[in-house]
């Protein structure tokens, strides 16, 4: 179903998009399939984005994580990770008062720990780190990886830098994901990051979209922590990125909004994804966001959530 982008005199916009990525030229030819190929993505793009959806600000999740994926083998790896996380963060400098880049590595490279205490002493990195367990095939099964999130979660935490997550594991390697999966996020990942915003991205899942099962498993238990105060939560957030498409049914909807007021409003945050492919950029995506079964005020106060990190 197309979204509809409500009209002038009723549009209220998202004061932030809390999950926003670039891609630098770099990135772009590492990516680039078939003949079209993946077009970089600069500030300016992003900010243009913005302006037509009247959004003021806006997080940039750097993706040097990516060359850190066991699906490829790059030479110098470390170097380009470096190279990628300092070019998001020039980018985002070009427009300190809107933008906000975030630092990010895969978090099983040796290398996690020295990147992200590198990150934390750059003024343009310093404010958070973008972990994706999809990409970097993290399992949360595996006791040995466990340790080195414990000792990422506990740095980050040192260091005051909030966590992005993208918790669902990956799709195309078919890695368990569920409820056990959530369930040592809560007990043995959040309880090292007391002091920082932690934000789970795609409400749990990876979009686009929300039918994804597994993903419902583990927001489910990520819900129920919510509903009876577990302290673990307490500086938990969530973002939408892409769990409303264009195709969503009713029954899909039903569910987001569910699991919307199963946490609250009041820690859900606006994000778009990568302007980049079908993904919805920020204007279309808030449009199709607002036919979720919401009512206006649960609508409003999503629009101005703001996470800390922009303090």
């Amino acid at each position: 179903m197309e979204p509809h982008v409500p009209t002038a005199s009723k549009y209220v916009a998202p004061v932030a998009d809390h999950h926003q990525h670039l891609f630098s030229p770099a990135i772009a030819a590492l990516l680039a399939t078939g003949a079209d190929g993946l077009h970089p993505i600069a500030a300016r793009d992003v900010v243009a984005l913005l302006d037509a959806a009247g959004i003021r600000r806006a997080v940039l999740l750097s993706v040097a994580y990516l060359y850190g994926s066991p699906a490829r083998t790059v030479d110098d790896e470390y170097a380009k990770v470096r190279a990628e996380n300092d070019w998001t963060a020039a980018e985002a400098a070009r427009y300190p008062e809107r933008l906000r880049a975030f630092c990010g590595v895969n978090p099983l490279k040796a290398y996690a720990l020295d990147e992200l205490a590198r990150c934390a002493g750059d003024p343009h990195l310093r404010h958070g780190l973008k972990l994706h367990f999809g990409n970097s095939d993290v399992q949360l099964d595996q006791p040995p990886q466990v340790a080195q999130l414990r000792r990422v979660f506990q740095a980050a935490n040192a260091h005051r830098m909030a966590i992005v997550v993208h918790l669902r594991a990956s799709i195309s390697r078919q890695r368990p994901y569920g409820a056990a999966q959530a369930r040592v996020f809560l007990e043995q990942l959040l309880p090292l990051a007391p002091d920082i915003p932690v934000q789970v991205a795609h409400l749990a899942a990876s979009g686009p979209g929300y039918d994804d099962p597994p993903a419902h498993a583990a927001m489910a238990v990520l819900g129920e922590a919510v509903e009876r105060g577990d302290p673990r939560i307490a500086r938990l957030w969530f973002d939408v990125a892409t769990v409303v498409s264009r195709t969503i049914s009713s029954e899909g909807a039903a569910l987001v909004a569910r699991r919307i007021r199963q946490v609250g409003v009041e820690r859900v945050l606006y994000g778009s994804d990568a302007a980049t492919g079908d993904n919805l950029r920020p204007r279309e995506g808030w449009a199709a966001f607002r036919r979720l079964p919401l009512q206006e005020d649960e609508f409003a106060r999503i629009a101005e959530n703001i996470a800390p990190f922009f303090d």
